[in-house]
């Protein structure tokens, strides 16, 4: 993949007004004012649900609290970083990401951590020592990660702000009505079909339409489907939203232009999808995704494989969607005081582990495909962006066995209780070695519409639970095992460490 791009922002002038840019502006400035006393880089982690942002986050400050096993994270291998402790994060207001209760769930149950369900917080100073003696003279030697966690699906809302509620109603219906989600969304295409745009306002309607919408939205996310282009985002997640009118709309067909009458359906419709944008949409932007300066996209590509082509082709489009709303660039001083630019975007295969590491280069050619079709629909550029199949937490061994004359290449773990492959249901305590397939040599092969492939993945993909960590004679506890967690540390923050 080429290192650098430009981007040709298309998109984004229409997502901020004025008003917007002057906010984004005195936010930059104070940030950089504080930063002045104490540097800080904020890291976005994002990625479609079940993708991992919770595991790569506690397992990111937990390596580096308890100096794991980091080879090819400079900084730590050459012995630089004296400590990386947590501290007070600077945003009262947004939620503490709560490290300690996924780090319990990891290690004393050995259960997952739940999954990211609203935008949370957390601040890791780094203490090191400079590599040159300019540097040391020059820096405190100190530097804090504000690691800013938020849902995928919301990202997915930012090209509303460009879209008329007729244009998102266009889509939508479109898009439903693809082979993919036809089945699924038949209720609610059903209902909105013998709705009139012109009659008058009806609160029961309105409800009735956003829950089969809603329903439509969840089944597509179900394992069998894994379909990641979803929004509204916030129908999925609304958190304290829940039941705001605000909330409380779902697309309408057959809009002909021009705007609804008043007091009609359409007219209740616009106005709350307007509100939506407003009130939710315009803020996350602002406050969140204008202030990154660097961003992680995890992206679980096994299961869209799994799940054939149509997974595969909708992961594509969220990946460019996602990549579309973020405002790339390189570091340029006078600029820099007054709008952020992120100029570091690390794409990462998540559950890497899940697959012996012979396939691992076949995994990221998959994904690199997926992010360079994306970057070429997104036009984006102006970042350096990089491609790693990874796991945060290592949660199975590998091995071989012998079947006749063949040595297998199998992973080991244990899956968790409920999880099946054929007709063997796995108990959650009975460690397992399973060969878990072989990813196709070449990616074009997922890619073609219709390819076997594509519609029969030869993969055995099953959840195991995370791994049981040693201890050391002295009792301390060991770790956190991962695959390259070390290498998108040196990507995301080598550079601030030098």
């Amino acid at each position: 993949m080429q290192p650098e791009r430009t981007l040709r922002n298309a998109q984004l002038p229409s997502l901020t007004t004025f008003t917007d840019e002057a906010r984004i502006a005195l936010d930059t400035v104070a940030d950089r004012a504080a930063g002045l006393w104490s540097p800080a880089i904020r890291l976005g982690v994002t990625g479609l649900s079940r993708a991992g942002k919770t595991v790569f986050i506690s397992s990111l400050v937990h390596n580096l609290i308890h100096g794991g096993r980091l080879p090819l994270f400079e900084a730590q291998a050459s012995g630089r970083i004296a400590r990386s402790y947590l501290e007070q994060q600077p945003d009262d207001a947004v939620p503490r990401f709560q490290y300690e209760d996924h780090i319990a769930s990891l290690l004393d149950e050995r259960i997952w951590p739940q999954s990211t369900r609203s935008i949370s917080e957390l601040r890791l100073t780094i203490e090191y020592e400079s590599a040159s003696a300019w540097g040391r003279f020059l820096s405190r030697g100190r530097l804090s990660v504000d690691i800013v966690d938020y849902p995928g699906e919301w990202l997915l809302d930012l090209p509303l702000l460009g879209k008329s509620y007729e244009a998102f109603s266009r889509e939508a219906v479109e898009l439903a009505a693809g082979p993919a989600r036809a089945d699924l969304s038949a209720d609610w295409r059903s209902l909105a079909e013998t709705v009139d745009p012109d009659a008058p306002a009806d609160e029961m309607l309105a409800r009735r339409l956003h829950e089969l919408f809603s329903a439509y939205l969840a089944a597509c996310k179900q394992e069998s489907r894994a379909l990641s282009t979803l929004p509204p985002g916030r129908f999925l997640m609304p958190g304290d939203l829940d039941g705001s009118p605000a909330l409380t709309f779902a697309p309408l067909a057959g809009l002909d232009g021009g705007r609804g009458k008043p007091n009609s359906m359409r007219a209740m419709m616009e106005r709350r999808y307007e509100a939506y944008k407003t009130h939710v949409i315009k803020p996350f932007f602002r406050e969140h995704i204008a202030r990154l300066d660097r961003q992680i996209v995890l992206v679980d590509a096994m299961q869209a494989i799994n799940a054939g082509h149509s997974a595969i082709a909708d992961l594509e489009r969220s990946i460019g969607e996602i990549l579309a709303c973020f405002r790339p660039g390189r570091s340029r001083f006078l600029t820099d005081l007054v709008m952020r630019r992120i100029d570091r975007i690390l794409i990462a295969a998540t559950k890497a582990d899940h697959l012996h590491h012979e396939s691992h280069d076949r995994m990221q050619a998959i994904v690199r495909r997926l992010a360079e079709r994306a970057i070429a629909r997104a036009g984006f550029s102006g970042a350096e962006v990089e491609v790693v199949a990874m796991a945060a937490i290592r949660a199975t061994r590998e091995g071989t066995v012998k079947q006749g004359r063949q040595n297998l290449p199998v992973i080991i773990g244990t899956p968790l209780a409920g999880e099946t492959i054929g007709g063997e249901t796995f108990d959650g305590e009975t460690e397992t070695a399973i060969f878990p397939g072989d990813l196709p040599d070449a990616p074009t092969a997922l890619f073609r519409k219709g390819s076997q492939a594509a519609a029969e993945p030869e993969l055995r993909f099953v959840r195991f639970r995370p791994p049981k960590l040693e201890r050391t004679a002295e009792g301390l506890t060991l770790s956190l095992p991962h695959i390259r967690l070390d290498r998108a540390l040196q990507f995301l923050l080598g550079d601030q460490l030098a």
